[in-house]
């Protein structure tokens, strides 16, 4: 029952990437997708706080690195290269939360259905896959809006 509640949600949650996409790629070309900036955990505390450190040392170290090649800073900081950083971590920061809410709905049914080994599941799934990973985009887009004002 619990090896089918995880390996269900983190179906779900994988699947749920592909909807963030889909989504996120419509909303691109609009103006309010321009001057997108979502700020769920300002304070560097409270990111200490929910182990947002942990999980950035994880995915630099393991094989999540790999993932997505395009959030990687190499070679110069020239602000073009920042600029260009900066709207692909805002594409995968909306995206993954896109997908939480879609998982987030889904974990809310099976709730509401009294399968909640299955909605907890899907929330633990959803908050390591995709919360976390919008939050860590958030806090490095910070740190790209430094480097931008400082060398723009």
């Amino acid at each position: 029952m619990i090896v089918k509640a995880f390996s269900s949600a983190l179906a779900i949650t994988i699947v749920s990437w592909t909807a963030g996409m889909i989504l996120t790629i419509s909303l691109r070309n609009t103006k309010w997708y321009g001057g997108l900036s979502l700020d769920l955990v300002k304070s560097d505390a409270w990111n200490k706080g929910i182990g947002l450190g942990i999980f950035k040392w994880t995915v630099k170290n393991t094989f999540f690195k790999y993932l997505n090649q395009k959030l990687r800073l190499q070679g110069k900081t020239e602000t073009g290269r920042l600029l260009e950083l900066r709207d692909e971590m805002t594409f995968a920061e909306l995206s993954h939360l896109v997908g939480f809410v879609f998982v987030a709905v889904f974990a809310a049914v099976k709730l509401m259905n009294g399968l909640y080994m299955h909605a907890a599941a899907c929330m633990l799934m959803n908050v390591l896959l995709n919360l976390y990973p919008s939050l860590l985009q958030q806090q490095n887009k910070r740190q790209i809006d430094r480097m931008i004002k400082k060398y723009g």
